[in-house]
């Protein structure tokens, strides 16, 4: 199978570090801190068991992000919870006892003045950056790489950032975020984390695990499976970190899935040489939220111990996975997914679906026994490329 291929985390249990920030305890303060915003609203976890039925497999449900804040995109849960903290010991305050309203107020904004937060995004991370910057009365700069659609570039804009998109890629764009934080005294808010850069990279993550607070109370039984697309695996790592906390010794299969252009952490997975394997070059996958070179270290050192497989994957299976999603088996809710949020469901479809497949069906046992997770991380964010893979067929199977 062209571009496609799957490395199991054989020594996972051998590697296991502290995954506590990750804990149910952990989300719960950042869940707490998120439903201060009005806007707050528990996103959906759809059950589709129609696609169940056809696939062979006991049930697949899966979180539709599209709702978050109405930004149509997850990323928010990261952003806003690192800059409350960012903001919070500034003030000498613990997350617990901030909310908007008082990070807001004029007492708060009188000991904090202002404050730029910068990033590097593909598009969902910087509008999530832009929008709680705007929304806490602080300033955003926004730096894009190069193939960005010019639709995320405005939606950011419209939250009253300074944007552009740049000629480089994500990693060389991150690179200059810090470049210029350094000189210019502005808080660099990204999820890739370096040596001497962690918080706020680990605040990031746990903001995530809103969603896995919420799929704990809306799931109504044990995935055997969860599937989770990655970019530098901070989203995964989070995700995998909560789950692995939830479930202890029941934990359920997890399974990694990347762009088969943009595969560093499988390339670190199948080197197994204790080293993070970087990937270079454009990185031009339609999966751009995943587009990402370089791991963040502290997802994987979650990853690493918790989990199970590592998959790249084709383009046309994220474009699948969309299709899907949008014309779904008779019975199930239909779900709007762009291409990065796609790209596990579709995965994972692929494996129950094409016989060509079978063998890693085999590896990672999907059976008629499987409860299947996945996350859409993301609504259509890029609007034309949205309608050219779901109304006009591109990026097929076929073509590749």
């Amino acid at each position: 199978m062209k571009d496609f291929d799957l490395v199991l985390n054989t020594r996972a249990a051998e590697r296991r570090e502290d995954i506590s920030a990750f804990s149910v305890e952990e989300a719960a303060k950042a869940r707490r801190f998120h439903s201060t915003f009005p806007v707050y609203e528990k996103t959906p976890l759809v059950s589709l068991e129609k696609l169940a039925e056809k696939t062979g497999v006991k049930n697949i449900f899966l979180k539709d992000e599209s709702y978050r804040f109405g930004l149509n995109a997850f990323k928010v849960l990261g952003a806003g919870y690192a800059i409350a903290n960012e903001i919070g010991g500034r003030i000498g305050k613990d997350i617990t006892e901030l909310s908007a309203e008082s990070i807001l107020s004029k007492e708060t904004k009188e000991k904090i003045g202002d404050i730029t937060f910068v990033t590097a995004t593909d598009g969902n991370h910087g509008r999530g950056v832009a929008w709680t910057a705007n929304q806490l009365g602080q300033k955003s700069v926004v730096y894009m790489p190069k193939g960005n659609a010019m639709e995320r570039l405005e939606n950011i804009r419209k939250e009253g950032a300074t944007a552009d998109i740049m000629d480089m890629n994500y990693d060389d764009a991150v690179r200059l975020a810090q470049k210029n934080a350094e000189e210019k005294g502005w808080v660099v808010v990204q999820d890739t984390a370096w040596e001497g850069y962690e918080d706020i990279p680990r605040w990031i993550m746990q903001g995530y695990t809103t969603m896995g607070h919420e799929i704990m109370e809306q799931i109504p039984e044990k995935p055997t499976h969860i599937f989770l697309q990655a970019g530098v695996g901070s989203m995964a790592g989070a995700m995998t970190g909560f789950f692995s906390n939830l479930y202890a010794d029941e934990k359920p299969m997890i399974v990694i899935v990347e762009p088969a252009k943009a595969d560093c952490l499988y390339q670190t997975a199948k080197a197994d040489d204790g080293k993070l394997h970087v990937v270079t070059g454009d990185m031009d996958t339609i999966m751009a939220g995943l587009a990402c070179g370089e791991p963040c270290n502290i997802g994987w050192d979650v990853l690493k111990g918790y989990a199970d497989a590592f998959i790249r994957c084709p383009e046309y299976m994220a474009a699948d996975g969309m299709r899907v999603l949008a014309a779904p088996a008779k019975g199930d809710a239909a779900v709007v997914a762009g291409e990065s949020g796609a790209a596990a469901f579709g995965a994972m479809v692929n494996l129950l679906l094409d016989e060509e497949l079978a063998e890693y069906k085999k590896m990672l046992k999907l059976d008629e026994n499987s409860c299947i997770l996945c996350i859409s991380t993301e609504g259509d964010t890029d609007k034309e490329n949205y309608q050219n893979v779901v109304w006009r067929g591109k990026y097929s199977k076929f073509d590749e």
